[in-house]
């Protein structure tokens, strides 16, 4: 039984993601909003006015609109699809809630028993639905936290869990500095796929943005993985060991903003680890993002590309408005 679930999981393509084998729920590493992503897929201290990157950060809530309503889409790889949608409301001048979901569909699989018999057709799907809350503790500093409820269901097998996000966020808007601080995935399962309870994908974050004075380019950088120093944290798609460099880069995610006039940008992003952990011999790019964003009054549309390796790509679509 158990094998059967292992042989399930391992074909699930958001577990590419990551190799650690007694925790599950690994999509809430994938990205929620195509900014982020476009920035190598993680990014916790843009200060935009972006609802998805509330997700990513329950402190940068405090920059988004009152009342804005926000969907994304993603194709992922394989036939995996990723929808969300999000909304939120302020309360007085310093507080301010969201709502938000994700569905990811991993498409249809043909199931067979030991013997090689076949037993038809299953899908696969995750489900997560968050409350975000935010509060602005002074001029500069927020804090927030998300709590959601996940769902997992591969064939016959079923979890669900609670998870829990904390939040920091400082911004200067004289200097366009912001800095963030995130716990991430805090919590763990209701109910277990079989009787061995796994572990939510914690992560401890920390990031910087910073805008040039001179120049309308504004950097991002984004450490992950803090909890995790040990060399068998990672994997090489190659199966070579890595180096104290390779460790070290292995926790970083770059990007750069090219803001053009007030209401378009281009974004270019570059992530380490996912590139030498999904990259095949003789390929190049792989972990590279790039990416744009249009505004228009309350409208806001983005579009990213992620290069995950040589057989697969991601693009991801958001659309938010101020209503």
């Amino acid at each position: 039984m158990r094998n059967k679930l292992l042989a399930i999981l391992l074909m699930l393509p958001s577990l590419l993601l990551a190799q650690e084998s007694d925790k599950a729920f690994h999509f809430l590493r994938l990205p929620y909003s195509s900014h982020a992503a476009a920035l190598g897929g993680s990014n916790i201290s843009l200060p935009d006015d972006d609802i998805m990157l509330s997700m990513h950060n329950p402190a940068l809530l405090a920059n988004v609109s009152d009342r804005t309503m926000g969907l994304s889409y993603m194709t992922y790889i394989s036939d995996s699809k990723v929808a969300g949608a999000a909304f939120s409301l302020m309360f007085g001048e310093r507080s301010s809630a969201a709502v938000a979901a994700r569905y990811i569909d991993y498409g249809s699989f043909n199931g067979y028993t030991p013997d090689n018999i076949s037993t038809g057709s299953f899908s696969a799907k995750d489900i997560e639905i968050g409350l975000i809350y935010n509060y602005l503790l002074s001029d500069r500093w927020s804090g927030g936290v998300s709590g959601r409820f996940i769902y997992s269901k591969y064939e016959s097998y079923s979890s669900v869990a609670l998870g829990v996000d904390l939040g920091l966020n400082y911004f200067d808007e004289e200097s366009d500095l912001s800095a963030s601080l995130v716990l991430k995935n805090l919590g763990g399962q209701v109910k277990a796929f079989e009787d061995k309870t796994e572990k939510l994908p914690f992560d401890i974050q920390l990031g910087v943005t910073k805008r040039l004075a001179h120049a309308p380019i504004r950097l991002s950088a984004t450490l992950v993985s803090l909890d995790k120093w040990s060399k068998d944290d990672f994997y090489n798609a190659d199966g070579s060991e890595d180096s104290l460099g390779d460790l070290l880069l292995k926790h970083a995610v770059f990007g750069a903003d090219f803001l053009i006039g007030g209401n378009f940008r281009l974004s270019l992003g570059y992530n380490y680890r996912i590139g030498k952990e999904l990259s095949a011999e003789g390929t190049k790019w792989d972990g590279l993002t790039a990416g744009a964003g249009l505004s228009i009054k309350k409208i806001k549309l983005a579009v990213s590309y992620s290069k995950l390796h040589i057989s697969s790509s991601s693009l991801m679509f958001n659309a938010s408005y101020a209503l």
